[in-house]
């Protein structure tokens, strides 16, 4: 078992992070941070679906490249070095591997390819306050194809065209396709640590629903949705984590204290090697879920939790000790370490905190251990 990217998937990486460089450089993430009117950077998701990204994973049969999840992973770490302001995972991670879950042929055949050519942005609805989402405590209800309830968070609810809802109907929980153009909808778009990407309250009144999958299995495929977008949202973490420590690093060795660069100094030394080797945990656990999630293995939901975890943690400690290692500058506005650690908490929260995955790794564990 090979636990790196392929040849052609690191050229991958290479050319992905060289459009990234100079088509999400942080002077245009700041366009969207700063500005309210501005939901995403839409020159950005128009280069993205240029270059195929949206695809990568959708078979050809549907639009997109067939390349493969591990492709995605090494566009998602890229994805997330450039803290891209763009609903990229609402709409692959979430609303594509939903539709290539449970969708009938039908639904594929109409969603997949606008997803592949960046015609839709999508959104995963499951929230509907604080505490972990339960089919019993679910308070939206569908009953004759009518949607009807509140959800929040919904990450890119703010700007998304079609959402997966998580709904009770008859007592059953299940998934619905919503458009959220339609009558029956109305969005509140809330104020949150990182405003590059937006989050809404979506408030359905009898809104037509389609169903996702069979009926009563709703929490079922959105584990299983979860589990693959965890690892993708790992990737991402990942590849911020690494840009933080490229950047406390290089500015570490121009930093001058005392006539000697901070970089020589004991506590400087530690951060530094402290984010690294958090960073390539975090690394070795994203690697064995992009096998777990390629292959479709049993171990996925195990791979998933771990690298989750890993990720998040990595990611918010990187971020926080760049912060440090820059001083008093790195709080600052002017400088960019916040928009890493404005990502690193988006992120983290994204699919369920870290608690939630921890419990779920346990949980995985003893249930392998029974058998």
């Amino acid at each position: 078992m090979n636990f790196d990217f392929s040849d052609d998937q690191k050229f991958l990486k290479d050319e992905a992070r060289k459009f990234l460089d100079a088509r999400s450089a942080t002077s245009a993430v700041r366009v969207v941070l700063n500005d309210a009117s501005v939901s995403y950077d839409k020159s950005l998701w128009k280069g993205v679906a240029e270059q195929g990204w949206l695809g990568a994973a959708i078979p050809e049969a549907f639009g997109g490249l067939g390349l493969g999840h591990v492709e995605l992973c090494a566009i998602a770490e890229e994805l997330g070095r450039a803290i891209a302001p763009i609903p990229f995972a609402s709409t692959v991670y979430f609303l594509a591997e939903a539709v290539l879950l449970a969708g009938t042929e039908e639904q594929k055949s109409e969603l997949l390819p606008k997803i592949a050519a960046g015609e839709i942005i999508g959104c995963f609805a499951t929230s509907e306050g604080p505490g972990v989402v339960s089919a019993s405590a679910l308070q939206c209800q569908v009953s004759g194809g009518k949607l009807s309830g509140v959800k929040i968070p919904v990450t890119d609810g703010d700007v998304a065209d079609v959402a997966v809802v998580l709904a009770s109907e008859g007592g059953r929980p299940g998934l619905f396709l919503v458009d959220l153009n339609a009558a029956g909808v109305a969005r509140e778009t809330l104020k949150s640590l990182d405003p590059t990407r937006g989050v809404a309250r979506l408030t359905f009144t009898d809104a037509p629903a389609r169903a996702l999958g069979a009926a009563g299995e709703g929490m079922s495929i959105t584990e299983q949705v979860f589990d693959r977008a965890a690892v993708l949202l790992a990737f991402e973490q990942v590849g911020g984590a690494d840009k933080c420590l490229e950047m406390a690093k290089d500015y570490a060795l121009g930093r001058y204290a005392f006539g000697r660069v901070i970089a020589s100094y004991q506590a400087i030394k530690h951060k530094l090697a402290d984010m690294y080797v958090k960073n390539e945990v975090a690394r070795s656990n994203c690697y064995y879920g992009a096998w777990a999630l390629n292959s479709n293995a049993a171990e996925l939901a195990t791979a998933a939790a771990a690298a989750r975890i890993a990720a998040s943690e990595a990611y918010w400690f990187a971020s926080k000790e760049n912060i440090q290692t820059h001083g008093g500058m790195g709080f600052t506005w002017e400088v960019d370490c916040h928009l890493y650690y404005r990502r690193s908490r988006q992120l983290a929260l994204v699919a369920g905190g870290p608690k939630v995955w921890k419990e779920r790794l346990v949980s995985q564990l003893e249930r392998k251990n029974a058998a």
